[in-house]
C-alpha cells in the first residue's frame, strides 16, 4: 500500500454528533450478532489471499481493528455494521447448505449434493473464490462442483467463476444456471460505461484507503473489493419464470424471477428440501441502493417491493431461514416474514412518499431533506433498514430522476455554466479566493462542514493549484466521512480528501476482464467502438469497410457526421465499401479488440483483402482511449 498522508482527528461537532448517534440507537438489540455467527465451522488459518504472482489481493485480519470501541472518527451505527460484516469464514445455514463469508464483497453459497456442490456466485475474484472453495473441502471433503449459479449480473456474483470451475467442467456437463438477460446485463455494465463505473468504483468501496479508524472500515454491504483477477463463464441454461423449477445433482430449486430490482436481471432461489430461500441482493441488512453511486441504471423501487410482497406469499410458508449474497442469514419463519416485510416496506415507503412530494412541487433534493429527518418508526427502529450501502438521501433523488430526470423544472437551471466556468464566477462574485476562504475557514470552525465542501469546491476548481484550498476542502470532506452512516459516502469523502492530498490512486479493481470482452456479441462489440469515436476530430470522415465474415453474414461499418454505424446483410443501409476483408469470427474479434495491428491482416492465414486496405486503419485512428484515471474531486 503506498503512503498517504496523514488522516487528521474527528472535530468536535463531528465527535459529538457522532456521541449523539450512540445514544439513540436500540444497541441492546444484539440478534445480529448471535445470526452472523452462528453455524461457524472455520477460517482459513493464512489470512492472506494471494494471486500467482504472490500479490495480496484479499487480507482477512485487515479489519481486526473493529474490535475495538468506536472512536469519533466513525460514526457507531456504521462501526457496528462493519464488525457484523467483517465476520469471515465458512458457516453452516441449513442442513447441506453452507456460505463463505469475509472473503470478498459479497457471500458465496455452497448446497450440497448427491455427489458434489452447487456454488452460488462464486464472488468477484478467481483467488478469492478459490480460497474460499479450499475452505470448504477442508471441512466438507473434496467434493466436485456439480454446478454453478450466478443469482444476479453484478461482477462481485460471478467474476470468481474461474476459481471454481473450468473451461473443460462446463464442457464436461456443469451447468450455468442464471436469469434471463443475465449476460445482456453483464456485459453492457461492464463495458459500455464501464471505464467511468470503475473509476468511481474506486471511490465508492474505498478498496485503495488505508484500512482504520480514519480511513475505510467498510461498504455497508461488505467490506470492499478484492483486488484479482475477474473472469466470465456464460450461463448455460437460463431461467425464464417465476416457478420454473430445475434439479442439479439432486438438488431442488424453485425461482422467482425478480427483474428490474437490485440488477436488471436476478432471481430469487427456494430450495423445498432445504426449508431455505436464497433472496440473492434483493433483501439484506441495510438500505439498498437505487442507483448506486458509481453509477448504473436507477432501479424501481415499486417493482422492488412487489417481487419481496411476492416472495413471502411463495416462499415463505416453508421456509426456515433466508439468506442473501450478503450478509447474514435469518432464521426462523416469524423473523423471516418480518424482516422481508420491512425490507419490502422500506422501499415501497421511498417510492411512495417520494411520489407523493414530487406532486406537491418538491425537488429531489428537497424530498432528501425531509425524508432523511422522517423515517417511520418502526423502520427506524430495525437495524436492517439503516442507509449503510443505499441512502435515504441519495434513494429519493434516484426516484425523483426515475420519474422526471435531471430537471428540477427551474428555468434558472436549465442552462446552467459547466463547473469551472461556474466557479471561476462564483469566486469572483464572492470577493475572490482569498475572502471565500477565509469565511469558509470560521464555517469549519462552526462545523459547518457540509456548506465548506460545497463553497470551497468552487476554490478547488476555479484554481485547482491553490493549495490552501484543497487542504480545507480535503479536511472538510474527511469530516463529512468521518459522521456519515453509510459506508460507501464514507468511502468517497475519505477517497476525495486522499486524493486531493496525494493526488490519483487509481483504479485498483478493473471489471472489463478478456472474459467479460470474449462474451460481447458482435453487436455489442461494433456498439462499444462507436462510443470510442472522437465525434469532433471524426466530422469530415467518411470511410466505410464491410466484414466479410466466414459463415454468417457481411457487416459494413461506415464512419461518417461523426457517427460509427453497422449493418449487418448488403441492404440499402449498407453504404459502398472503401475495402472489403474476408476473414472468420476470431480474427475480426482479435482486430476490434487491439490484438491483431490492421497491418498484419495482409499476410495473416486466411484473410482477403479487397480494396483499400489502409483506410480500416484510417478508420480505427478517430476512436479515442477511455481515461481510467479521470480526475473527480478536481477539473
Amino acid at each position: 500500500m503506498p503512503q498517504h498522508s496523514e488522516p487528521g482527528p474527528a472535530q468536535p461537532a463531528i465527535g459529538g454528533a457522532n456521541r449523539k448517534a450512540a445514544s439513540h440507537l436500540p444497541f441492546d438489540d444484539t440478534q445480529d450478532f448471535d445470526d452472523v455467527r452462528r453455524g461457524f465451522v472455520g477460517t482459513a488459518s493464512d489470512p492472506l489471499i494471494k494471486d500467482a504472482d504472490g500479490r495480496a489481493v484479499w487480507d482477512l485480519d485487515a479489519y481486526a481493528f473493529l474490535t475495538q470501541d468506536c472512536p469519533d472518527t466513525v460514526n457507531p451505527s456504521l462501526w457496528r455494521q462493519s464488525r457484523l460484516c467483517a465476520n469471515h469464514g465458512l458457516f453452516e445455514v441449513a442442513d447441506g447448505i453452507y456460505q463463505i463469508r469475509g472473503f470478498d464483497l459479497s457471500n458465496m453459497t455452497l448446497v450440497e449434493g448427491e455427489r458434489g456442490i452447487l456454488v452460488i456466485d462464486p464472488l468477484l475474484c478467481a483467488e478469492t473464490a478459490a480460497a474460499g472453495l479450499a475452505l470448504y473441502r477442508s471441512h466438507r471433503g473434496d467434493r466436485p462442483v456439480t454446478g454453478v449459479l450466478y443469482t444476479h449480473s453484478h461482477a462481485d456474483h460471478f467474476g470468481g467463476v474461474r476459481g471454481v470451475v473450468t473451461d473443460d467442467d462446463i464442457s464436461g456437463g456443469v451447468p450455468v444456471f442464471a436469469p434471463r438477460g443475465f449476460l445482456e446485463h453483464a456485459i453492457s455494465e461492464n463495458v459500455y460505461a464501464g471505464t467511468a463505473m470503475n473509476r468511481r468504483a474506486a471511490y465508492m468501496f474505498g478498496a485503495a484507503l488505508p484500512k482504520g479508524a480514519r480511513g475505510q472500515i467498510s461498504t455497508g454491504l461488505g467490506q470492499t473489493l478484492s483486488t484479482g483477477s475477474v473472469g466470465l463463464i456464460p450461463p448455460t441454461r437460463d431461467i425464464t419464470r417465476t416457478g420454473q423449477e430445475e434439479t442439479v445433482d439432486g438438488i431442488r430449486m424453485v425461482f422467482q424471477l425478480t427483474p428490474g430490482t437490485e440488477a436488471p436481471a436476478e432471481l430469487n432461489i427456494h430450495f423445498p428440501d432445504h426449508a431455505a430461500l436464497c433472496m440473492a441482493e434483493n433483501a439484506t441488512h441495510n438500505l439498498h441502493n437505487l442507483l448506486t453511486l458509481r453509477g448504473a441504471e436507477v432501479r424501481d423501487p415499486r417493482v422492488w417491493a412487489h417481487y419481496l410482497t411476492e416472495a413471502i406469499d411463495l416462499f415463505t410458508g416453508s421456509c426456515d431461514v433466508a439468506f442473501a449474497s450478503h450478509h447474514w442469514p435469518t432464521w426462523g419463519r416469524e423473523r423471516v416474514v418480518r424482516f422481508l416485510s420491512e425490507q419490502r416496506d422500506l422501499y415501497a415507503y421511498l417510492h411512495d412518499q417520494t411520489l407523493r412530494m414530487i406532486n406537491q412541487g418538491l425537488t429531489g433534493a428537497e424530498i432528501a431533506e425531509q425524508l432523511e429527518t422522517s423515517m417511520p418508526p418502526a423502520l427506524e427502529r430495525a437495524w436492517n433498514t439503516h442507509g449503510y450501502y443505499g441512502s435515504v438521501s441519495h434513494n429519493t433523488k434516484a426516484i425523483y430522476q426515475r420519474y422526471l430526470g435531471w430537471f428540477d423544472g427551474n428555468p434558472a437551471h436549465l442552462w446552467e455554466h459547466p463547473p469551472v466556468e461556474a466557479a471561476r464566477r462564483y469566486v469572483e462574485f464572492m470577493g475572490g479566493a482569498d475572502q471565500l476562504l477565509s469565511r469558509a475557514r470560521q464555517s469549519f470552525a462552526d462545523g459547518d462542514f457540509r456548506w465548506v465542501a460545497q463553497v470551497v469546491d468552487h476554490v478547488v476548481f476555479a484554481d485547482p493549484d491553490n493549495a490552501e484550498a484543497r487542504a480545507l476542502q480535503a479536511d472538510a470532506l474527511e469530516q463529512l466521512g468521518y459522521g456519515s452512516e453509510n459506508g460507501t459516502w464514507r468511502n468517497f469523502y475519505l477517497m476525495g480528501s486522499l486524493e486531493l492530498r496525494d493526488g490519483s490512486v487509481g483504479t485498483p479493481t478493473a471489471t472489463t476482464s478478456p472474459d467479460v470482452l470474449a462474451a460481447l456479441t458482435l453487436d455489442q462489440l461494433f456498439d462499444a467502438l462507436a462510443i470510442r469515436v472522437d465525434g469532433p476530430r471524426s466530422w469530415d470522415a467518411d470511410i466505410c469497410v464491410r466484414w466479410n465474415i466466414r459463415n454468417q453474414d457481411p457487416v459494413t461499418l461506415r464512419l461518417r457526421n461523426g457517427v460509427l454505424t453497422h449493418v449487418t446483410g448488403k441492404g440499402p443501409a449498407a453504404a459502398d465499401p472503401d475495402v472489403e476483408i474476408a476473414l472468420d469470427e476470431d480474427t475480426l474479434r482479435a482486430v476490434l479488440l487491439g490484438t491483431v495491428p490492421p497491418s498484419d491482416l495482409a499476410t495473416h492465414p486466411g484473410v482477403t483483402l479487397t480494396g483499400t486496405p489502409t483506410k480500416l486503419t484510417e478508420l480505427l485512428s478517430h476512436l479515442a482511449a477511455p481515461d481510467p484515471d479521470f480526475a473527480i474531486v478536481t477539473p
